[in-house]
C-alpha cells in the first residue's frame, strides 16, 4: 500500500444532541455512489451521455438469470431471492450507448484511465491509502439491473478519514464500478431497462457505521457531494448521486434502505427507520405477551365461489384464495409503524414480490371489499380463530397466491422476532420512508473478473493524484474571496451549483456577490413557487449573467429571464425584444427622462423616478436613472 500523509479536513458545523441517540444504540453507515463525467464507459468506447427516456432503441435483447455461488462457494441470500421471482429481463440497447461489452457478447476493454485519475484524486482527498495492484472483482447482481448478472467492481483506496464538524469519520473503502442499467417499467413476471446508462463509471465511497446521529449522517454526505463535486468531474442531475443508508439500533437489525437521491432527506430517513424499528419491537413485545402465533395456510377458494369481493372474485375460477390463522394478533396488523404504514404493509410488501396485487387482513375496513357477515362467519369459523385473533388473505394464480402466502407467513412470523435483516427502497414521497425490497446481502456476491487483467498503480500516478485532490477547505477559501456573505458562501460550497457560480464569476463581469444570491436564495425561491429551475441549462444560467454583466439586461430582469428560459429553452438573446427585457441606458434613457420632465413639469426628482420605475422597473437601472434625475440642467 502507499500510505498517503494525514492532511486537515475541512469542517462543516453539525448541532449538538447525540446523546439520546447513543442511548438507544444508533449505528449508521453510508454508501455514497456517484457516476463520473468521462468521456467514455468503464470497460468501453461507448459514451456516458445519457440518452432521454423517450430515445428510441435500436433493439432489445432478453435474457433470464439466476444466482450462483461467490468466491468462498456459498450463494448470496439476496441473490437467491431475486432468482427466485424467475422473472425476464428486456434490455433496450441504442447506437452509440451500448455495445457488445454491455451485453456480456465481447470480453471487456482495459479500464478507463479517466475515470481511474477521478477515483484516485478522491481517495486522496479523503487521505486513504491507494491499493498497489487494482484488481477488478465481479459482484453478483440478479435484480437484472446488469445484463452479464454481475457488475465490475476495484476497490482502489482503503482506510481513509474526514472530518466533518469535529466528528472523524472513517472511510474503511473506496470502489471503481460500472453503473447499473436503468429501469423503464416493471412487473411481478418482467423488466425493461435501457442500457445508455450501463458502464458508466461509478464511484462507491463507504463510511464506517459510526455515525453518531442523522443530522451527522447528512452532514457527512453533503460534505462527501461536496468534494466529489469539486473534482469537475462527476454528472449531475437525478440519480447521478446516490445514497444507501445502513442503519440499526438496539434491539434491531442492520436495515439498508437503496437509492436516497436527495441529500438532504437523510436525516427524514434514518427518524422513519428509527421510529420503524422502535415500533415493530413494541408489536414483538405486544405479541410475546399475548402468547401469539402464526398458524398454517389453507385454500379457502371454496368459501369464496360466489363473492362480491372483486379481488377475490377474479381468481377463485382459475386462481386460488389462500388464508392463515395469526393467533393473538387482534390489533397489530393496523399497527402503525410509520407514516401511512403499517405491520399489514410490511407483510403485503412481502406478499407482493411472488406477483400478487397485495393482501387482505382482519385490522382493515373490510366493509370496502364487500364482504357478506356469512364469509366472514364461516371464514372465521375454518380458521378456529377468535375475537383476540386475526387472519390474511391472498389471491392470485395458483403459483403466485401459493408463493405469496409462504413470503407473509415468514414475514407474519419475524414480527415476533422483532425487526427483520432487510435492504429497503427509500420511497420518495412527502413521508420519506422505505419498502422492503430484498434480504440483505452477504459477502458470497463476489469473485474474481478473469477477463481484465490488474492495474499496477504507479508513484507518478499516486503524485497526480495527491496534487488534483479536491479541497473543501481550499475551495471554502477561494468562494470568501469573492462573496462576504458567510452563510451565502457556505450554502454554496455545498450546493451542485457551485462549479457553476465559478464558472459565471470566472467567465463574465458579473458581481460575485449578486450571482451568488440568485444561484443560491433565488432559484430556491423560483423553486418554491413552481418554476422548474432545475431544467434549466447551464448555458442558458450562464448567458443570463453574461448579458447582465454586458449592460444588456438589468439586475431587476435576471429572475423574469430566468421564468422565460425554464418555460421556453434555448438562448434568451434573441427574445430580449420580445419580452421587452433589453435594457434602457445611455442616451436612450436621458432622452425617456427628458420626455417625462416635460411630461410632468414641476414634479419632483424623487415622484419622477418611482413613475419611471413603476413602468420600466426590468429595463432601467435605478442607480443609472437616479444619477440623471440628480443631475442639474
Amino acid at each position: 500500500m502507499k500510505q498517503k500523509p494525514k492532511k486537515e479536513s475541512a469542517k462543516i458545523s453539525v448541532k449538538d444532541g447525540q446523546s439520546n441517540y447513543k442511548k438507544i444504540g444508533f449505528m449508521c453507515g453510508l454508501e455514497i455512489h456517484q457516476r463520473l463525467a468521462t468521456r467514455e464507459k468503464l470497460f468501453c468506447s461507448c459514451t456516458t451521455t445519457l440518452l432521454d427516456r423517450s430515445a428510441r432503441p435500436s433493439g432489445s435483447i432478453v435474457r433470464f438469470q439466476r444466482a450462483v455461488a461467490g468466491e468462498l462457494g456459498s450463494v448470496d441470500k439476496s441473490a437467491e431471492f431475486e432468482g427466485e421471482k424467475n422473472r425476464s429481463f428486456t434490455y433496450n440497447i441504442f447506437d452509440h450507448n451500448t455495445c457488445l461489452v454491455d451485453i456480456d457478447e465481447e470480453p471487456p476493454h482495459s479500464l478507463n484511465a479517466e475515470a481511474l485519475e477521478i477515483a484516485l484524486a478522491v481517495s486522496s482527498a479523503m487521505n486513504m491509502q491507494i491499493v498497489d495492484e487494482l484488481q477488478p472483482m465481479r459482484k453478483a447482481v440478479v435484480d437484472g439491473s446488469d445484463p452479464s448478472a454481475f457488475q465490475r467492481t476495484i476497490m482502489v483506496g482503503l482506510e481513509g478519514r474526514i472530518e466533518v464538524g469535529g466528528n472523524k469519520v472513517n472511510i474503511p473503502t473506496l470502489f471503481l464500478e460500472e453503473e447499473s442499467s436503468g429501469i423503464v417499467s416493471s412487473t411481478s413476471s418482467s423488466v425493461i431497462y435501457n442500457t445508455d446508462r450501463l458502464g458508466v463509471p461509478l464511484l462507491e465511497i463507504d463510511t464506517d457505521a459510526n455515525i453518531p446521529d442523522p443530522k451527522t449522517a447528512k452532514e457527512i454526505a453533503l460534505y462527501i457531494g461536496t468534494m466529489l463535486r469539486l473534482t469537475g468531474m462527476v454528472q449531475r442531475g437525478i440519480g447521478s448521486i446516490r445514497q444507501d443508508v445502513n442503519l440499526s439500533i438496539k434491539d434491531g437489525a442492520r436495515v439498508e434502505i437503496k437509492g436516497v437521491q436527495e441529500l438532504g432527506f437523510i436525516d427524514i430517513y434514518l427518524e422513519n427507520e428509527i421510529k420503524r424499528q422502535q415500533n415493530l419491537l413494541t408489536i414483538k413485545s405486544a405479541l410475546r405477551k399475548a402468547k401469539a402465533k402464526v398458524g398454517n395456510p389453507t385454500d379457502v377458494t371454496h368459501l369464496f365461489k360466489n363473492t362480491n369481493v372483486e379481488v377475490i372474485r377474479h381468481h377463485v375460477g382459475g386462481g386460488a384464495v389462500f388464508a392463515f390463522p395469526l393467533f393473538g394478533f387482534r390489533g397489530m396488523l393496523g399497527f402503525e409503524i410509520n407514516p401511512n404504514r403499517r405491520l399489514g404493509t410490511e407483510i403485503s410488501d412481502y406478499a407482493k414480490m411472488a406477483g400478487v396485487h397485495g393482501i387482505i387482513h382482519s385490522d382493515e375496513d373490510l366493509n370496502r371489499y364487500k364482504f357478506t357477515p356469512e364469509e366472514l362467519a364461516e371464514l372465521k369459523r375454518h380458521l378456529k380463530i377468535s375475537d383476540k385473533d386475526s387472519f390474511i388473505i391472498i389471491a392470485g394464480s395458483r403459483d403466485e397466491a401459493r408463493r405469496a402466502i409462504e413470503l407473509a407467513i415468514w414475514r407474519a412470523k419475524y414480527a415476533l422476532e422483532g425487526v427483520p435483516k432487510e435492504t429497503r427502497m427509500a420511497h420518495d414521497n412527502e413521508n420519506h420512508t422505505s419498502r422492503f425490497m430484498r434480504p440483505l446481502p452477504t459477502g458470497s456476491r463476489m469473485y474474481p473478473e478473469t477477463d481484465v487483467e490488474p492495474v499496477q498503480v504507479t508513484e507518478e500516478m499516486s503524485k497526480r493524484a495527491a496534487k488534483s485532490a479536491p479541497s473543501v477547505e481550499k475551495e471554502r477559501s477561494y468562494i470568501k474571496s469573492m462573496v462576504k456573505n458567510s452563510a451565502i458562501v457556505e450554502q454554496l460550497i455545498l450546493s451542485p451549483r457551485l462549479q457553476l457560480f465559478k464558472m459565471i464569476a470566472e467567465k463574465s463581469r458579473a458581481d460575485p456577490e449578486f450571482v451568488a444570491n440568485v444561484l443560491i436564495q433565488k432559484l430556491t425561491e423560483l423553486r418554491r413557487s413552481g418554476i422548474n429551475v432545475d431544467a434549466i441549462r447551464d448555458e442558458s444560467i450562464i448567458e443570463v449573467f453574461w448579458l447582465y454583466a454586458e449592460e444588456r439586461i438589468t439586475k431587476q430582469a435576471v429572475e423574469e429571464a430566468i421564468k422565460i428560459i425554464s418555460k421556453n429553452g434555448g438562448s434568451l438573446e434573441p427574445v430580449l425584444s420580445k419580452f421587452s427585457l433589453e435594457r434602457i441606458k445611455g442616451s436612450a434613457l436621458k432622452e425617456l427622462v427628458d420626455r417625462t420632465k416635460k411630461e410632468n413639469p414641476g414634479v419632483n426628482a424623487d415622484v419622477l423616478l418611482s413613475r419611471i420605475m413603476s413602468k420600466y422597473r426590468l429595463n432601467v437601472d435605478g442607480s443609472e436613472l437616479n444619477s440623471l434625475l440628480s443631475k442639474k440642467k
